[in-house]
């Protein structure tokens, strides 16, 4: 299947997978993806990932975290910021705080992909891709 936004399908399998209450989304990979993933773990949203190569494109494992007693998603929501028609950029002095800081922004850079507050302390800016909280 050929998706126009490929990242826009990737939060889109994880928001309904959180809405299911699975606990793992297996996902098409692509370096984007992988690197977003890497993000969402180092950050604690999800509780851990694998890579499979299998195939001509591989796939993204991902395990969901939930908490044990109220069952509920350590993500909240997902949204896209930058769409293959209108693409947003932002500049290192106007880079966007999502809930007041308590969630993330992941922005592509020079630096590669990485969140709002990593990309303040090294003062690039880039293209907003989604916001996690």
């Amino acid at each position: 299947m050929v998706t126009t936004d490929p990242i826009a399908d990737y939060l889109t399998r994880i928001r309904n997978a959180i809405s299911a209450r699975h606990r793992v989304v297996d996902i098409p990979a692509s370096n984007v993806k992988k690197e977003i993933t890497k993000v969402l773990y180092d950050k604690g949203y999800i509780q851990s990932y694998k890579f499979e190569d299998e195939g001509p494109q591989g796939n993204i494992k991902i395990a969901l975290k939930f908490n044990p007693v109220t069952k509920e998603s350590a993500i909240v929501d997902l949204k896209r910021a930058s769409k293959p028609g209108l693409r947003k950029y932002a500049k290192a002095s106007a880079l966007p705080r999502v809930l007041n800081g308590l969630g993330i922004a992941v922005l592509s850079t020079s630096k590669g992909i990485i969140t709002d507050k990593e990309a303040r302390t090294l003062n690039v800016g880039g293209e907003v891709l989604c916001y996690i909280y």
